[in-house]
């Protein structure tokens, strides 16, 4: 499970993916099993998904001073993209 606890560096993650395409898979199933553990550990922390078709699966992830990281998710598992947010979270800004 997702026990991800954010710090105060990281201000958002954003979530791209198609709702239909193979690639996405992962994230997809990554949003089921993962999204309420994260959001029952960091409850006030804005973390959004968007959908669109054909669009490829992207992590985005937003630090202090409006600096972003991206991240592609094409078709990586759940547990991989589970990894990469905790890369994220532990990471500073560059």
């Amino acid at each position: 499970m997702a026990a991800i606890k954010f710090g105060p560096q990281l201000k958002e993650l954003r979530i791209l993916l198609c709702q239909t395409s193979k690639s996405s898979q992962g994230v997809r199933d990554f949003i089921e099993q993962q999204y309420v553990p994260l959001k029952r550990n960091n409850p006030n922390f804005p973390v959004l998904i968007r959908e669109c078709s054909d669009t490829e699966p992207v992590l985005y992830a937003r630090y202090e001073l409006g600096v972003e990281r991206r991240i592609s998710l094409q078709n990586l598992k759940s547990e991989e993209i589970l990894q990469r947010v905790q890369e994220l979270a532990a990471s500073k800004p560059k």
